[in-house]
Order: structure tokens, then sequence, then C-alpha cells
């Protein structure tokens, strides 16, 4: 439940729409059965955009932590822009939260600070709208100079009735069981069944992410965009 608005940036910017949802997922993956809720924002202005997310997962009987919130990271990236025909946008990024490994154990998830360039396609109508990113990746005591590529899109299909949209990351950090890479992409598909409220889920797909192996975890989902 991430980077989703990010896709929206070049059409929404044309017309100075702001955005703003929350979703609400339950989550059936391996390991996870619990509610993860997501608040995304996403704000144009004449020098750019500013984007943030916020994720939240509500207990989890495979850390057991059977009453209140297990999980909490969030991420905001502000894009600049100088001109309406600007086609390379640079960007600045931050990423942080905290995790709990069990009921009495909580972790932070290292401070993440990223720049770049981002670059937006869209059809003429706006219902296939492709970005794409290149960063440099400061991860905290842990990677002095890494790298992130990341591709967000959304598509419009059945004249807006159902929306395909997500995006991919790929990165490099090292773990502690050796492996350096990593993946994580997170499509989604929601049936707009008002303008407002929509249904629908994402899946998880990730490699060497939270463990050394290929994970799917599917969810189901609501989303109310104000």
């Amino acid at each position: 439940m991430k980077h989703i608005l990010i896709s929206v940036v070049f059409a929404t910017a044309l017309f100075s729409v702001n955005a703003q949802n929350i979703q609400l997922h339950y989550d059936f993956g391996e390991g996870r059965k619990l509610f993860t809720s997501t608040v995304e924002m996403f704000r144009p202005d004449s020098w750019g955009s500013t984007f943030f997310f916020i994720d939240m997962d509500y207990s989890s009987d495979a850390r057991h932590v059977d009453n209140g919130v297990s999980l909490a990271y969030w991420e905001i990236a502000r894009a600049f822009k100088w001109n309406e025909t600007q086609k390379l946008m640079p960007r600045v990024e931050y990423n942080g939260g905290f995790m709990a490994l069990s009921a009495d154990n909580f972790i932070p998830i290292e401070n993440v600070y990223i720049a770049g360039l981002e670059r937006t396609w869209a059809s003429a109508d706006f219902s296939k709208i492709l970005t794409l990113q290149a960063n440099y990746k400061h991860i905290k005591n842990k990677e002095d100079a890494s790298f992130q590529l990341t591709a967000v899109w959304t598509i419009q299909m059945l004249e807006g009735k159902l929306t395909f949209t997500g995006f991919a990351d790929f990165w490099k950090e090292e773990m502690f069981w050796g492996t350096d890479y990593r993946f994580l992409s997170e499509p989604q598909l929601w049936f707009n069944a008002t303008e407002k409220f929509a249904l629908g889920g994402e899946i998880e797909l990730s490699n060497n992410f939270v463990t050394d192996a290929f994970k799917v975890m599917p969810t189901l989902g609501v989303k109310y965009t104000f």
C-alpha cells in the first residue's frame, strides 16, 4: 500500500486536483492474518508535488501482538518542476517507522533518504499513466551509497469502473542472510462502486524482502477517496 498516487502526478498536476484516500486491507498472507490501514495524499502546486502515505498494521499473530499497532511506517516525497514542459523532475524522499518483533520488543525501521529523478508518461485521455524513477538511496547505519529503481502505474478500464494500479521497487540493501538485492511490488485492482468508494485488494509480491524467499501476500480491501 504505497506509491499508488505517484502515477497520477502528471494528470492531476494539469488539472490542479488534490487526491487523498484511506484504505483498509485484511492480509491473508502466511503469518500475517491482520488488518492494515493506509492513508495517502498527493498535492500538486506550481513548483512540483508532495506525496506521502502512512501504513499501520493492527496486531499480528505471528509476532504475538494481540492488541495495538504492530507496525507503523511512512514515506514522504517531494518532486520539483520549473515549467509545464519539463520532462525529468528531481525528487527527494524520506522513509521510516517501527515494527514489533514481539509484544514487548519493538525495533526501528532504519531512516532512509532518497534523491533522484522521475519521468511520467500518460495516454491522451490519462487512462494509462506510467512513472519511472531512478534514485540514490542512503540507509542510515547500513547502506551509504545504494540505489532504488521504481515503476508506478495506473490503468483505468471499463470507463473508469475498474482501476489497476500499483508499484514495483528494486533496490540494494545488505541483509543478515547475505542477499543484497531486494524486490517489492504491490499491484492493486479496484472496482469503483461510486465516485468515492471502491472495493478490491492487492497482492504483495516480494523477494528477499522480509525473508530470503519469494513471497505472495494477498489482501482484500476497501478504499474511500476524499
